[in-house]
């Protein structure tokens, strides 16, 4: 795979090289419309303004991907496509998943975008001026045989498009961590088969305290789960976990 990286040197036609590759990895392969296009950040990117990494943010928190995935995926899918973005990964466990979840809904979704991008993962991996790519389906010191199989139920090659799928790939592998992963085609029939189902265990609400509840259980759909984790939020409580209904 192509690295794109900005040197000293690069000259306007890298520059451009380089914006493109940032929209085709970070935005997830789409057809970006003239008028969708950050003109002001390119532009101070190429005057020197922004590195390849303030570009990358500036992407991340535009309208265009927020749109896509935050405000139209379900929330483990906005996760997902999170790591595989920004990081060229997938999400290794539930821990992350509900890591990443839990700053969305508390602390907003700036702060979710800004959590990759400002990583020592993602420093230590792409630094200031490298194009984030998909680095998992390739060999690594460390790296599980579960981790290089997880990706390709989230990347399936360069013709894919990220938008296209709005439900969660990984949430019963993720949950079940310590089980391998079979290689298999991303989903990409919304509408087949039933729809999926999430527990939502939470501390107690200020409200039950009286009650002495120290743990809730929420059963919800998958296209429900946004506005109940918001629910959850504006009452006190705290998301412990969220794990599929199986």
């Amino acid at each position: 795979m192509t690295a794109f990286e900005l040197w000293p040197a690069s000259s306007s036609e890298d520059k451009q090289a380089i914006i493109r590759a940032v929209y085709r990895h970070v935005l997830g392969n789409p057809h970006v419309m003239e008028s969708e296009r950050l003109v002001s950040a390119e532009s101070q990117f190429c005057d020197g303004s922004l590195s390849v990494r303030d570009f990358v943010r500036a992407v991340g928190k535009s309208d265009f991907y927020r749109s896509r995935y935050f405000e139209s995926c379900a929330p483990y899918r906005f996760v997902e496509l999170n790591f595989m973005h920004f990081l060229g990964r997938a999400p290794e466990s539930q821990a992350e998943l509900s890591e990443h979840i839990r700053r969305c809904v508390e602390e907003g979704y700036d702060a979710e975008i800004d959590s990759y991008i400002d990583s020592d993962e993602y420093q230590a991996r792409f630094g200031e001026n490298v194009v984030p790519f998909y680095n998992a389906n390739l060999t690594q010191v460390g790296q599980s045989q579960v981790s290089y199989n997880r990706i390709f139920a989230i990347d399936r090659g360069p013709a894919q498009v990220s938008s296209a799928v709005k439900s969660a790939q990984l949430v019963s592998q993720v949950a079940g961590a310590e089980k391998g992963n079979k290689i298999k085609a991303a989903a990409t029939n919304l509408n087949a088969g039933t729809t999926k189902r999430f527990k939502i265990k939470t501390t107690a609400a200020k409200f039950d305290a009286p009650r002495r509840v120290s743990m809730n259980e929420y059963i919800v759909s998958a296209d429900k789960m946004t506005p109940q984790i918001q629910r959850i939020h504006r009452t006190g409580a705290k998301i412990v976990s969220i794990t599929e209904i199986v």
